[in-house]
């Protein structure tokens, strides 16, 4: 495998949320590094976040380990137990099927940057800690519906 030219690997900004959450990810983006290097059994994300910016709606996955480790900068680690600082070096892991919702926070005044390693399994579901979001994977296709297995309408839409 040739090595990765970052300058050439595609920027992803924003997320895949449906509204009103995708315009709560400004701020963040991420660099396919697993995707650019052909891998198909887990994915690499180097994740940017700049001051202020959150990397995703706090979640646990069903299906899928996860794993961070900072590369630069600061941010705040949000989990059940409550909030941890974490600092170029340190990391952190997400076992699948571990209902213990998680994300990072970008509270300082310099971007962030970290690494998240996943598995890419071809069924997936990830569950929201604080909203009514569920987001179902299943071969490439998402589908979001409320913790009570309804569709998902944004407010003030009526898809009844």
């Amino acid at each position: 495998m040739k090595k990765l030219d970052l300058a050439k690997v595609p920027l992803k900004a924003g997320s895949i949320y449906p509204p009103p959450y995708a315009e709560q990810m400004e701020g963040r983006s991420s660099l396919r590094l697993g995707q650019a290097a052909g891998l198909t059994q887990f994915g690499v994300n180097l994740v940017t976040l700049k001051p202020g910016a959150l990397s995703s709606l706090r979640h646990w996955h069903q299906a899928e380990d996860e794993f961070v480790l900072m590369i630069s900068g600061e941010c705040v680690m949000v989990t059940d137990d409550g909030e941890e600082i974490m600092r170029q070096g340190d990391c952190a892991g997400f076992p699948a099927n571990t209902p213990d919702g998680h994300h990072f926070i970008n509270r300082g005044d310099t971007p962030a940057v970290f690494l998240v390693v996943g598995a890419k399994a071809r069924e997936e579901v990830v569950t929201c800690s604080d909203v009514d979001l569920v987001l179902t994977l299943k071969d490439g296709i998402a589908t979001y519906t409320h913790k009570d297995g309804r569709p998902y309408a944004p407010e003030g839409e009526d898809h009844g």
